[in-house]
């Protein structure tokens, strides 16, 4: 198993034990051999949807993101010019900046993305739910 690299749905739903959490995500997030990573991609997509009013019941976990995933265990993952290049690079039509972001950080580091959302069927990327 490579190591993950959390959509920031799978992040949010592991930490408030959501039962949309597939039961495979939760069981390959709570394995200690594995590295967990999460992105700073994922901090700047809830604090946008937190202002735009469109996260609802997971507002409340912005101001603590970092603490959060610290005490996971999990790894932070930065964004570096590579991967924002990636992303702007993809030859697909998918047009969101925080897919984009994740697809191009998830290829560059060998990372499998835990994910439910089809559209990243559309970028060279392996996918896990």
């Amino acid at each position: 198993m490579n190591d993950l690299l959390l959509d920031t749905h799978a992040l949010l739903w592991w930490w408030t034990d959501h039962p949309s959490l597939s039961p495979v995500a939760r069981e390959v997030i709570s394995d200690t051999e594995t590295q967990v990573f999460a992105s700073a991609v994922s901090a700047w997509e809830m604090a946008t949807k937190t202002r735009l009013g469109r996260l609802g019941e997971f507002s409340g976990l912005v101001p603590h993101f970092g603490a959060s995933v610290t005490a996971d265990g999990f790894l932070h993952l930065p964004v570096i010019h590579e991967q924002a290049l990636r992303a702007g690079s993809f030859a697909t039509t998918h047009k969101d900046p925080f897919d984009r972001m994740l697809a191009a950080q998830a290829e560059i580091e060998s990372l499998t993305l835990v994910t439910r959302d089809r559209a990243f069927e559309e970028f060279p990327v392996t996918t896990l739910w």
